[in-house]
């Protein structure tokens, strides 16, 4: 059933046959011998690709909660702290590193039969494809079939280096910040207007500068070596705040917080792996941000 369910999820015999550690062709006929005992077509094959039928697509729906609960029960039979199996979680490679893997040390020791496989890439994966049992997600969702729970939420900072005040002063209002070079990136710090408010009141600047960077790594070593002023949440840059790398500025202005949700598939309760985690970090985050 297992490998019935990873090849209609993901289309390729191959992919699976990697993931369980067997061959293409073990997984071909542990799928005919499923068909066969069904006495149904579950689906159809190509030279490339796998695709469901319509008795496919009924059974793979069940067959995914038939697996979640099965490894729900057997968890539960062991208790929480015996947790065994694979937790997937796909992650920026960023927050990831920041955040999430320092963290993580105090999990693996409460739950030490539980392997955890962390799917790190600053690119938006098919979370299903990829096999993940949860992903982690920074910012606004998009609307999807999946499931979803807020974890914590960080403030967002303007943030520079001393070197740069330095050389080219301290912006002291928004106005200020036109005449200034500002480091553009993704998420809200990649618009030419960044938008704050103020004592309740909403006020917006538009911003530009010569360096563009497409991961929020970038924007803070840039801010770091002193080529501009940046957007970031508390997240990204707490190591450089707490080294005085960069400083924040600008502190009578407030950005929107930036929020991070534990994201998974729909339809299915959240394993008891993935609704541990979700309270470890939840509890781990709110902690540091004040709620």
């Amino acid at each position: 059933m297992t490998a019935f369910v990873r090849a209609g999820e993901t289309g390729s015999f191959s992919r699976v046959a990697r993931e369980l550690g067997v061959s293409q062709p073990s997984i071909s006929r542990m799928v005919a011998g499923l068909e066969a005992r069904l006495g149904v077509k579950l689906l159809l094959r190509t030279t490339r690709h796998v695709t469901l039928t319509e008795a496919g697509r009924v059974f793979l729906e069940r067959a995914q909660q038939i697996l979640s609960d099965l490894d729900d029960a057997e968890n539960a039979a062991r208790g929480v702290d015996s947790l065994r199996g694979t937790l997937r979680v796909a992650l920026s490679g960023a927050f990831g590193t920041r955040e999430v893997i320092p963290r993580l040390p105090d999990f693996a020791s409460q739950h030490p039969k539980l392997r955890i496989e962390l799917l790190m890439s600053d690119r938006t994966e098919d979370l299903i494809a990829e096999g993940a049992d949860m992903a982690l997600r920074l910012g606004p969702l998009p609307d999807s079939g999946f499931g979803a729970r807020l974890l914590g939420r960080a403030p967002r900072l303007v943030v520079t280096s001393p070197g740069y005040i330095a050389r080219k002063g301290l912006p002291r209002t928004l106005a200020d910040l036109t005449t200034h070079d500002c480091i553009l990136g993704p998420g809200l710090s990649g618009r030419s207007s960044w938008n704050f408010t103020r004592s309740g009141k909403a006020e917006s600047v538009t911003v530009q500068g010569s360096i563009t960077v497409t991961s929020a790594d970038g924007v803070i070593a840039c801010a770091k070596a002193g080529l501009g002023i940046a957007v970031a949440s508390r997240w990204m840059c707490r190591t450089e705040l707490e080294a005085g790398e960069v400083v924040p500025i600008l502190s009578d202005y407030q950005l929107d917080w930036v929020e991070l949700h534990a994201v998974y598939p729909a339809g299915r309760r959240p394993s008891l792996k993935v609704r541990t985690i979700s309270d470890y970090l939840a509890a781990q985050l709110m902690h540091n941000e004040g709620g």
